[in-house]
């Protein structure tokens, strides 16, 4: 269904079935924020971290290397069988620049190789942070790029700092630069997609992707998060774009406590058949891990992120021959976070996703069988 002509560069394959590749680069584990460094203007500045002093609540900045080495390291001790690695790339100024200003481009150039807090909205660089955003978002274009050109089903970019908070003009939510908007964008330009669909199912509302793609009919946005106000704060199911992007963004606000039920039946009610309306030629998937209980943002389980994963994959095989990219965002909790990405890994590379809630339902059936005698009377007439 592909229409504008692809890069001739990107030579053609056919990919072959639950095909996945995982994209890791360890240059972006070279973001490291400094939580000593100054973050409100002097005086300020002191006061807040005097408050959290005697509250015995340290500043530790969430959005840590150790995210990273934690899905590493889960994936070297239990190997996913089918999924291969590739390294990652940097992003140009010009894939950043499609989704981005030029104005907020030279602002992030001019801190790479500083301590600095970019707003009070707890987004920080490193010496080593600008450098690694660039790798964050060039590592999500690779990923979309093998998917294009056949070299594999599906992928998955393990980036870090994450994205979809990252607006045009202002940094937000630990995310200097929106990589799926900058894929979705390069996808568009220079793939040959006419349309790409980005699922965000992140527990925080995807605000810098949906500012980037208000307006815009070809990038449809499904977005389901824990509701106002929770953090952004944004999201209400009345924001649909506007323009000729009217109905293309489809936000689907979920209260605390919400699990793998009311995902699924968000899945199908709402994104299947706006889906099936617009009829991408690429999915892209925004997956972060803190719906996770473990991060205590909603009950999603892992069982539930294996569901999401295959009706994704079943909707990428009716409407773009299985073409669907991953994107890391959130998660803050090591284990949930990285017990859940193996568990889609393992998904698109074609192991079976189990039925949320049905998991130990065989084991309580046995062991009921095997108790049962015991509470239940002899009959004193039987010999």
């Amino acid at each position: 269904m592909l229409g504008k002509n692809p890069d001739p560069a990107l030579e053609q394959q056919v990919a072959e079935p639950n095909s996945v590749i995982a994209f890791y680069d360890e240059r972006v584990l070279n973001h490291q924020p400094d939580s000593d460094a100054p973050f409100l203007p002097g005086r300020m500045d002191r006061k807040i971290r005097e408050l959290l002093s005697a509250l015995k609540v340290p500043w530790v900045y969430p959005e840590h290397a150790g995210r990273l080495k934690a899905i590493h390291q889960l994936l070297e001790l239990e190997p996913v069988p089918g999924v291969t690695f590739e390294a990652g790339k940097e992003a140009t100024r010009e894939q950043l620049g499609r989704v981005h200003t030029s104005s907020y481009l030279d602002h992030v150039f001019e801190l790479r190789g500083k301590n600095a807090w970019l707003d009070v909205d707890t987004t920080a660089v490193s010496p080593g942070s600008v450098d690694a955003a660039e790798v964050a978002a060039g590592t999500t274009v690779a990923a979309v790029e093998a998917v294009m050109q056949g070299r594999c089903q599906s992928a998955f970019a393990l980036v870090r700092p994450p994205g979809h908070h990252a607006e045009p003009v202002r940094a937000r939510g630990f995310c200097l630069f929106n990589n799926v908007a900058v894929a979705a964008a390069h996808a568009r330009a220079e793939l040959g997609c006419e349309r790409v669909l980005i699922v965000d199912w992140d527990a925080h509302h995807a605000n810098g992707t949906q500012d980037i793609f208000w307006a815009d009919p070809d990038v449809m946005l499904f977005d389901i998060h824990r509701s106002s106000p929770f953090y952004p704060g944004t999201g209400n199911l009345e924001d649909v774009g506007v323009g000729l992007g009217e109905g293309t963004t489809i936000n689907v606000p979920m209260p605390a406590g919400a699990g793998d039920r009311a995902y699924l039946s968000a899945f199908e009610d709402i994104l299947i058949p706006a889906a099936d309306w617009f009829q991408p030629d690429l999915i892209l998937v925004s997956a972060g891990f803190d719906p996770h209980p473990f991060d205590l943002a909603l009950n999603v389980s892992y069982e539930g992120f294996a569901a999401m994963t295959s009706m994704l994959q079943t909707l990428a095989q009716r409407h773009c021959d299985g073409r669907l990219v991953f994107v890391l965002e959130g998660g803050y909790h090591l284990l949930s976070l990285s017990r859940g990405v193996r568990t889609v890994l393992a998904v698109l590379a074609g192991a079976e996703a189990p039925e949320p809630g049905l998991i130990g339902i065989a084991e309580v059936r046995a062991a009921a069988d095997f108790h049962r005698h015991a509470f239940i009377a002899e009959d004193p007439d039987k010999p």
